[in-house]
């Protein structure tokens, strides 16, 4: 059986269940929350950017952690009060592919739309330095991600792609592999984040013993965008490294504000955030994580499309339901300084 299909229905059961336990309280208060993944990250700090945005409009949207895409995906499917996740887009096209013939699969899919294309991601290949390909990680000990994470799905096609046969594939998250690779209990480790991941700054990566491996096979062409990393990235870092990329996008799922309160209120939330961010994304380029300024929106991965919720928030005309009224302009001190003194005089 397929290892990821494996996972998502793991984790479509945990959701049901978590979703039966919380039967009794459907009348709880509404929530906004955003899945995105561990505390070092790019994923949380894109969610917290998009906070940001909601939190100067008086509506709270909570940043959630999680271990990432596979997570984030059943999280935006099946858990109550999560309108938004960031997934990896190889993530969407995998499941597009294994849906048509698994029909648990075809109803995790089915209305999980696309809200935002995001960023490209890098897959990062950190290695001792005598390794010198990702060919060269054959009998090789390497951190892959653990299950529920993108990086899990990114390293595992990866390496079944160039049928690179490990001798181990260790089930650990990038915090956890990098200690373990600098002490020598691990060969390489895979971590796919935009870069720069903060993971990598000031990590103490002695540039002597590892190295980011270049990725450059054309077999991965046929998945992954072709990327680059400028010197001097990371501070082990000296000349440039090629290597490829898998987008991020925002998803969400496609609420009927016909069917019940929470569909309503659901819509309302993901219309609002799209306006948000649309009419935000000057903010979040200027002082936003550095790969807002890398988005473009027109670019939406095939064979997915943006849900409708999505597109009334889009319409020129709509105007998000804040809570916070937009800060005035100052007062100009001098005129201030005039009415008064107007004031006085009249006496």
């Amino acid at each position: 059986m397929n290892p990821v299909a494996t996972l998502i229905r793991n984790f479509l059961l945990a959701a049901a269940a978590v979703m039966l336990m919380a039967g009794a309280g459907q009348a709880a208060e509404f929530e906004r929350n955003i899945m995105t993944g561990g505390p070092t990250g790019t994923y949380i700090r894109i969610g917290k950017d998009i906070a940001g945005l909601g939190a100067a409009c008086g509506l709270t949207l909570n940043v959630v952690e999680s271990a990432g895409s596979l997570e984030n995906f059943v999280g935006v499917r099946n858990r109550r009060n999560t309108q938004f996740g960031v997934v990896q887009s190889d993530l969407l096209e995998y499941l597009k592919t294994f849906e048509a013939n698994d029909a648990q699969i075809q109803e995790a899919v089915r209305g999980v739309k696309i809200m935002f294309p995001l960023y490209n991601e890098e897959v990062h290949v950190l290695a001792r330095s005598d390794i010198a390909t990702l060919k060269d990680l054959a009998g090789k000990t390497v951190a892959v991600g653990v299950k529920d994470s993108g990086t899990y799905l990114t390293a595992s096609l990866i390496l079944d792609i160039l049928q690179v046969e490990a001798r181990e594939r260790v089930l650990l998250n990038p915090d956890q592999a990098l200690p373990k690779l600098k002490a020598g209990e691990i060969d390489a480790f895979f971590y796919v984040a935009g870069a720069p991941a903060a993971l990598f700054a000031d990590a103490g990566i002695d540039p002597d013993k590892f190295h980011l491996l270049p990725i450059t096979e054309a077999p991965l062409l046929a998945t992954y965008t072709k990327a680059s990393l400028p010197a001097g990235t990371y501070a082990f870092q000296a000349e440039p490294v090629d290597l490829v990329a898998v987008k991020a996008v925002l998803m969400t799922y496609d609420y009927d504000p016909k069917r019940n309160a929470y569909h309503r209120d659901s819509c309302r939330t993901v219309s609002d955030f799209s306006s948000l961010i649309l009419n935000g994304m000057d903010r979040l380029r200027e002082s936003g994580h550095p790969k807002w300024k890398t988005v473009d929106l027109s670019a939406l991965p095939p064979g997915w499309q943006v849900g409708s919720c999505v597109k009334i928030g889009m319409a020129l005309d709509y105007q998000p339901q804040c809570t916070t009224p937009a800060p005035a302009a100052p007062a100009d001190s001098n005129e201030e300084y005039l009415n008064l003194l107007k004031q006085r005089l009249k006496n």
